[in-house]
């Protein structure tokens, strides 16, 4: 096949088709589509931050638009899905368990998420957290009362919080269900019965198979965005071999020097894309753990977007709030939103919402992000939307008086 050349609002609505991003949900969402969500991005990144609802179930949310957060926890109860670290930690396929077998069997290659250290000097204390746990059945680490007078953040977990972490990052362990959010721990034999190592995937397969699903999930991708999104080491396997073996397709976009790669699933997409045919209608509101702007130079590169979550940066140096929002509609990222959901007053606050410079206030646009604010206020449980502040100043009033209607 020859190389495809798109422009680069075709190649943003590719991106968008592979992610299902495209237009809004057809029909209202069932429990499967979940899973065939996270099939397509390949993994759902999770973060516990709740100011809105957690980054996993917000990042289903865009895609499916109203549907029963339950259903995620479902999943990993019922064996669909696992837990384990890919871009981070992250809920993954457990058809794609074996993919990540080599990761637990060298977690010392995991950096800070594993202490060889730990395990080492803690030997017969993790030893004996692993016999407790094969001979009463899974634990949470709230079973495990405080005993050393700290209290504070990860770099402080209690004992028995930090042996569930290396024993789940080393594979012996699994997440068998999650409550109110909270990982219950068992033996990996008990999680996932099914699995012996005799079905682990060779190395060099493993790493192949990542680029493709990362080509795939993104739609299309120059070589340096790929490894970051599974977060692999070095060596990774060139694109453009895999491209000459017919494993990829090669394309060019408008304007860039570098050569992108498409997975042959998405050709006839590519071909739409190529002619015009995808049009981005959707808008909504992305997490900030969403595929489409977890990579800061990919959202620069492709969307112009510049965007940094400052939840980690001291308040009196965040420039747009702490939890924001990326503002997605019709194919652009044209803003941002500084949300939190009050769940008990049922209201929807914007602490701040920031367009990006040379947005036009036309009818459409506002009457577009207004909807797409109020349908996850709704999602939330909070019928009521107060607007604090707004660049430019005018889009307040504009909005409210969307709201109001």
């Amino acid at each position: 096949m020859s190389e495809i050349k798109l422009s680069k609002p075709a190649a943003r609505a590719l991106h968008l088709a592979a992610q299902e991003m495209l237009g809004p949900p057809r029909r209202r969402a069932a429990k499967a589509d979940v899973l065939a969500a996270i099939r397509r991005m390949g993994m759902l990144q999770i973060d516990t931050i709740s100011v809105v609802a957690r980054s996993p179930y917000l990042v289903l949310w865009s895609r499916l638009g109203d549907y029963e957060p339950a259903w995620l926890d479902e999943l990993l109860a019922e064996g669909a899905l696992f837990e384990y670290w890919a871009h981070e930690a992250c809920f993954l396929p457990i058809e794609h368990y074996g993919l990540y077998r080599h990761r637990m069997l060298d977690p010392e290659a995991m950096g800070w998420k594993y202490s060889s250290n730990w395990m080492r000097e803690r030997a017969a204390e993790v030893q004996a957290l692993l016999a407790h746990v094969r001979a009463n059945g899974p634990v949470r680490s709230s079973d495990f009362e405080r005993s050393d007078g700290k209290a504070g953040g990860w770099w402080e977990w209690k004992p028995e919080k930090r042996s569930l972490e290396v024993l789940f990052t080393a594979g012996e362990l699994m997440i068998a269900r999650r409550h109110n959010f909270q990982r219950i721990y068992d033996l990996a034999e008990r999680v996932h019965p099914g699995w012996h190592d005799g079905l682990t995937p060779p190395l060099e397969e493993v790493r192949r198979t990542f680029v493709l699903q990362a080509v795939r999930a993104l739609g299309l991708a120059k070589a340096a965005w790929i490894p970051d999104y599974h977060r692999t080491r070095r060596p990774h396997p060139d694109p453009a071999a895999l491209a000459d073996a017919g494993l990829l397709l090669r394309a060019r976009v408008e304007g860039w020097d570098e050569p992108l790669y498409i997975h042959p699933d998405h050709a006839e997409l590519a071909a739409r894309a190529a002619d015009g045919a995808l049009r981005p209608s959707l808008t909504t509101l992305l997490s900030p753990f969403d595929p489409i702007v977890w990579d800061r130079r990919r959202a620069l590169e492709l969307f112009g977007f510049d965007y940094r979550l400052e939840c980690y940066t001291p308040a009196e140096k965040r420039q747009y709030g702490y939890f924001t929002l990326p503002i997605l509609r019709r194919g652009a990222l044209v803003g941002r939103v500084d949300a939190k959901a009050h769940r008990k007053a049922g209201e929807f606050e914007l602490r701040s919402i920031v367009l990006e410079p040379g947005m036009r206030l036309s009818e459409r646009f506002v009457s577009d992000i207004a909807a797409a604010i109020s349908r996850c206020a709704h999602w939330h449980g909070c019928p009521a939307v107060r607007i604090s502040h707004t660049l430019p100043n005018e889009l307040g009033a504009q909005l409210e008086s969307k709201l109001c209607d």
